[in-house]
């Protein structure tokens, strides 16, 4: 009995070991597949040791320093700094005392206009004097005949009216003397008037320009006589790309230097953020408002911008040539081994000039090539890693 139970069972054995042997080769043939889809999907590129001597690989850490944008850009004049002189009446200029490239302080006289108009506004001040000297005394006269019953109660209140109207007169005459920049509060002042007005500097500052000589008649065009730049402050007109306005902000730090002073730094802020883009470059431009001590930095020249940001949340970055685009998808290749190294698909943002932040698909400690992206890709190719 127990032979026949081992020959059944050796029978049986038989068998069942060619049917798990042809199982398990069943599940490998569909397991090989599998894993050849998977890595087909990120293929690993292999360099040997010369070509790895090619290729430079960065560990990816984070940092402290802001990140920053630069522009070029080029100074102009402060417009919020700028005075145009006009001639207040038509007249003569006189007593010209200042040419292109002076400094003047507010207040400074500048020159002389003599004036008809001037002439004939100081004669209606004086007259409106004399007529407000007559008003008062009409008005006291007559507000004594009233009290004792000698005069009517209108003609009483027309005494009044014409007080009133003598001193509107004399207040509006004196008004337009004080606008011509001439002084005239009492009779006595306007008495000592003349025709000839001077013209003051409303700012201090350097005249830039000059378009009057003495003795020369003005009329009242809108043409100035002579501009007076405060060169404190100066603009600086930047082009900012379309893709780093989303970082700016009115009243944003920066740092202008010039070609003239390469190692002199101006403080700058961001006064203005233009509302075009242009359609050759892609920048907008944007306003600098620079402090300019000494007037060094003079309208035209050319300078460098730097833009300082505040610290992102996500401080991880990479070069900016560590990266390239296929089929509008962003990749990086890291390194997986020794000598094997894998594309990976990352999300970028600006940075600074030559580096960008990591979105995602990367982290600290991660080792990108840097230098030698082309190799691999040529590699990548050729291996039919290109999708």
């Amino acid at each position: 009995m127990k032979r026949r139970t081992v020959v059944v069972l050796a029978f049986c054995g038989a068998f069942v070991l060619p049917a798990c042997r042809a199982g398990a080769r069943s599940a490998e043939q569909s397991a090989s597949p599998a894993e050849g889809t998977s890595k087909s999907s990120n293929p690993e590129v292999r360099l040997d040791p010369s070509q790895l001597k090619q290729v430079r690989i960065e560990e990816l850490s984070t940092f402290a320093p802001a990140d920053v944008i630069k522009a070029t850009g080029t100074v102009e004049f402060n417009a919020d700094r700028m005075a145009r002189i006009l001639p207040p009446v038509p007249g003569q200029v006189q007593d010209l005392a200042v040419n292109a490239g002076d400094s003047v302080r507010k207040s400074d006289v500048l020159f002389v206009l003599r004036s008809r108009e001037v002439a004939a506004a100081i004669a209606d001040h004086l007259a409106s004097h004399k007529d407000l000297e007559l008003a008062e005394k009409t008005f006291a006269m007559t507000q004594d005949l009233f009290e004792h019953d000698a005069a009517s109660r209108i003609a009483m209140q027309q005494s009044e009216n014409e007080l009133a109207k003598s001193r509107a007169k004399v207040e509006q005459t004196e008004e337009v003397l004080q606008v011509l920049g001439l002084d005239a509060h009492t009779e006595e002042d306007a008495a000592h008037l003349q025709s000839r007005v001077p013209v003051r500097a409303p700012i201090g500052g350097i005249v830039i320009e000059r378009t009057v000589t003495n003795g020369q008649f003005v009329g009242p065009e809108n043409t100035p006589l002579l501009v007076i730049a405060d060169l404190s402050t100066v603009w600086v007109e930047a082009g900012v790309f379309e893709r780093d306005l989303r970082h700016i902000n009115a009243g944003q730090k920066a740092d202008v230097t010039a070609a003239a002073y390469p190692n002199d730094h101006f403080n700058a802020q961001v006064a203005r953020i233009g509302a075009v883009i242009d359609a050759q470059t892609r920048t907008a431009k944007v306003r600098f408002l620079v402090a300019n001590p000494n007037a060094r930095l003079k309208p035209g020249m050319y300078t460098s911008m730097t833009l300082y940001l505040p610290e992102s949340s996500s401080s991880l970055t990479l070069p900016a040539k560590a990266v390239f685009v296929e089929n509008s998808r962003t990749f990086a290749y890291v390194q997986t081994g020794p000598l094997a190294f894998s594309r990976r698909e990352i999300e970028t943002a600006a940075g600074s000039s030559d580096r960008l932040r990591v979105v995602r698909g990367l982290e600290p400690g991660d080792r990108v090539v840097a230098d030698g992206v082309l190799l691999l890709r040529q590699l990548d190719s050729d291996t039919g890693g290109d999708r």
